[in-house]
């Protein structure tokens, strides 16, 4: 099912861009407030880091979506959610560097070195910076064919994304959340790897029928 315009434009896609918003809204009147628990920093820094990762699982989610719904409009939403993730990366690492680290660059060398949860959040981060910065119209021009080669990061960025919290997480002996999120990224995975076998067999049996019958293969679309 489609919205109809101009209602996705002028309505629903302002809609999510607020409701994009309100996660760091809610955490600065946290901080104004002091209602964000016994050890703040943590809790901030926890929460931007999630919210990284559920925008991560949100833009792969839409593609999902479309292929099984016919959802069209939701890849209009991609972009959008994907600098999300990014804004609320820049975020979650900025209160690590500043509230966690006091931009202490040792420490902070030692701890990417030692800490596995932060190696795999800090490689996240610099697979999340091309694509942020490739993510306009001129970029996709420039680049090409490129540009979908390029944005394939997406999969191995969540996949640390993932891995970074469930190392975190397991630290401090709390993996339900990060169970949920890795499932999620399976499913999301699983369906792209589905998809793909599918279209092989299909342009398999395709090209065996067409030399069958001495006709020329019809390609798949995209």
């Amino acid at each position: 099912m489609q919205i109809r315009e101009p209602w996705f434009s002028k309505v629903f896609k302002p809609a999510v861009f607020m409701l994009a918003l309100t996660p760091v809204a809610w955490l600065a009147w946290g901080v104004w407030q002091d209602t964000l628990g016994a050890n703040p920093v943590e809790y901030l820094t926890r929460s931007l880091g999630e919210w990284t990762l559920r925008f991560l699982l949100l833009t792969l989610l839409i593609s999902t979506l479309r292929r099984a719904t016919g959802w069209v409009q939701g890849m209009r939403l991609r972009r959008m959610l994907g600098l999300f993730a990014f804004f609320y990366g820049v975020l979650h690492l900025f209160s690590y560097l500043w509230l966690d680290q006091f931009f202490d660059w040792g420490e902070i060398w030692r701890d990417i070195l030692k800490r596995p949860f932060i190696t795999a959040g800090m490689l996240a981060f610099l697979l999340m910076v091309p694509l942020a910065l490739t993510s306009f119209r001129a970029a996709m021009r420039k680049l090409g064919r490129n540009w979908q080669r390029l944005h394939r990061l997406v999969y191995p960025l969540t996949l640390l994304g993932v891995l970074h919290f469930w190392w975190l997480a397991e630290s401090k002996q709390r993996l339900d959340m990060p169970l949920v999120y890795a499932i999620v990224l399976a499913i999301l995975l699983g369906e792209r790897v589905y998809q793909a076998v599918r279209g092989r067999w299909l342009g398999n049996s395709s090209s065996r029928v067409a030399a069958r019958v001495g006709a020329p293969a019809r390609p798949e679309s995209a």
